[in-house]
């Protein structure tokens, strides 16, 4: 019966550990918020590919908790309102970075 007693205790503290190595920080992203994020980054993308007038290739997005970082290229100033409109659009985005420049 000991032996069965300290193996679920040794069990018990394992899944214990393994559970808050799954909790989020302010600087790292819980398991989660990380699967929610990369929803939210190919969201954006597709969005961003969908509108004609913004070149997909030349404008990266990352996400961290909900805040959308927008970075790269553009040739008319207007596409950066336009990214970030898109960006906005996209349920779950808490807020958005927009740090694209023109070419």
């Amino acid at each position: 019966m000991k032996i069965a007693h300290k193996i679920a205790t040794a069990l018990f503290t394992v899944s214990l550990l393994a559970t808050a190595g799954c909790a989020s920080t302010s600087t790292k992203e819980g398991t989660g918020e990380y699967v929610d994020d990369s929803v939210i980054t190919t969201k954006v993308k597709a969005g961003i590919f969908n509108e004609p007038s913004l070149k997909s290739t030349e404008i990266n997005v990352e996400t961290f908790k909900g805040t959308v970082q927008l970075s790269g290229f553009v040739a008319q100033p207007e596409d950066i309102a336009k990214a970030g409109e898109v960006a906005r659009s996209i349920k779950g985005v808490t807020a958005v970075k927009n740090d694209i420049r023109v070419k």
